[in-house]
């Protein structure tokens, strides 16, 4: 085996603090992208990595399902967070590898289908059309983020759920405490089985809700997963509890990620804001463009499952691998000015939902939420402009802006 490449570069995708810092970020991955598009990443306190940062690559990897498999390391965490989760027997849908994946996936497969989306549109424009209120009874001005970015998704994710209503916050803290634990402001403490406690309390409450929908199904997404059977028996505890923990967290941070991010990027282009909110029939390519230009999944790994090589680098079985969609998304062979914010850009290759089995479950659903809050809320929005400086979370799995002080003037 030849010597691997190791770019100090690629430290970068183990240190959350980069993801807070977009110019450091993609300095970094455009050099990687350039002279190591396939390095090996050594940095305490993860176990070692080998990075993937062109597009071509990740694509190529994400087909070979059967080459690099989900399974057991599919989220860059520290190595006693890994131990941890394995101990416990978290397996959610994307721990998991075909055919178990393909099986478990069917559960909640129809609640995503285009039928299902359908059905849910008229709910989530009632939902948007509420938080556009919002913020025009706001008086002009609020941090968009924490006012309305998290709140919207949560409510679509929480409604198909099944969640109460009053029980909403208590999700939203859980949700931010999971995505957040490499961020000071979400994190409850330094300590790694601190941080579980969140995982624990929404099990816990998971667990009350499965019983209820046991006892009295109603029609809902928790009533199927709660009795759904493999091969006559009912899923696990954890099984269970690994469901509801994927559909919660994924149903939600990744698409108010995407809201924030969205918004800042049209205050930032006023003529293509203006340009939308003139043109509404643009909605589907400047959405599109939004989950490009956010990627709020920044990555995911995969774990060799037999001696392999990605881009003629040699891979060893047992060896992971980092898929950095951030860095993919700004790939100068697929996008003409990649770092350029365009609602006409087309094709739009880009890989935020990822690719192949494990393309995102509820990626219909975060598309008709992101498109149907701005068709709200743009023909309404007069003015916009930042009221302070946009923070970002500190992250390397999930996130964006934590925080978009913004004034408008909104009819």
């Amino acid at each position: 085996m030849s010597m691997p490449i190791v770019d100090d570069a690629a430290k970068v995708l183990a240190d959350p603090a980069a993801y807070t810092d977009e110019s450091r970020l993609h300095t970094a991955l455009s050099s990687l992208r350039a002279n190591a598009p396939v390095s090996l990443v050594d940095v305490p306190p993860y176990k070692p990595f080998w990075a993937i940062t062109k597009h071509a690559d990740v694509m190529a990897v994400e087909r070979a399902n059967q080459v690099f498999t989900n399974w057991p390391r599919p989220v860059l965490m520290p190595a006693a967070s890994d131990e941890m989760q394995a101990a416990v027997g978290i397996k959610t849908l994307i721990h998991m590898d075909d055919p178990q994946h393909r099986i478990v996936r069917a559960i909640a497969a129809d609640w995503f289908s285009p039928k299902s989306m359908r059905a849910m549109g008229e709910r989530i424009e009632q939902l948007a059309v509420r938080y556009v209120d919002q913020m025009r009874d706001a008086g002009g001005e609020c941090d968009f983020v924490q006012e309305v970015a998290v709140n919207y998704p949560l409510y679509v994710i929480m409604f198909l759920l099944g969640v109460p209503e009053a029980d909403f916050p208590l999700m939203l803290e859980l949700t931010q405490e999971l995505i957040g634990s490499d961020d000071d402001e979400y994190k409850r403490t330094m300590s790694e089985t601190e941080t579980m406690t969140a995982l624990a309390e929404m099990f816990a409450y998971f667990k009350t809700l499965t019983d209820s929908r046991r006892a009295n199904p109603t029609d809902d997404l928790a009533s199927v997963i709660a009795n759904a059977t493999i091969d006559g028996e009912p899923l696990s505890d954890i099984e269970t509890m690994s469901y509801y923990a994927i559909i919660a967290t994924a149903g939600h941070d990744t698409t108010s990620a995407t809201i924030a991010g969205g918004m800042r990027a049209l205050i930032e282009h006023p003529a293509q804001r203006e340009e939308l909110a003139a043109d509404l029939g643009l909605m589907s390519r400047a959405t599109e463009e939004m989950i490009r230009w956010v990627t709020p999944v920044k990555a995911f790994m995969r774990t060799a499952a037999q001696d392999a090589k990605v881009n003629g680098v040699p891979i060893a079985e047992g060896e992971s691998l980092l898929l950095s969609y951030a860095s993919a998304n700004r790939d100068e062979e697929v996008f003409d000015d990649p770092f350029r914010f365009d609602i006409h850009r087309e094709p739009n290759k880009h890989v935020a939902f990822g690719f192949g089995v494990h393309f995102c479950l509820g990626a219909a659903l975060a598309r008709m939420e992101v498109g149907k809050f701005f068709a709200e809320l743009l023909p309404r929005l007069k003015s916009a402009e930042l009221a302070g400086e946009p923070e970002l979370i500190a992250t390397t799995f999930v996130g964006g802006l934590k925080h978009l002080p913004i004034r408008y003037e909104l009819s």
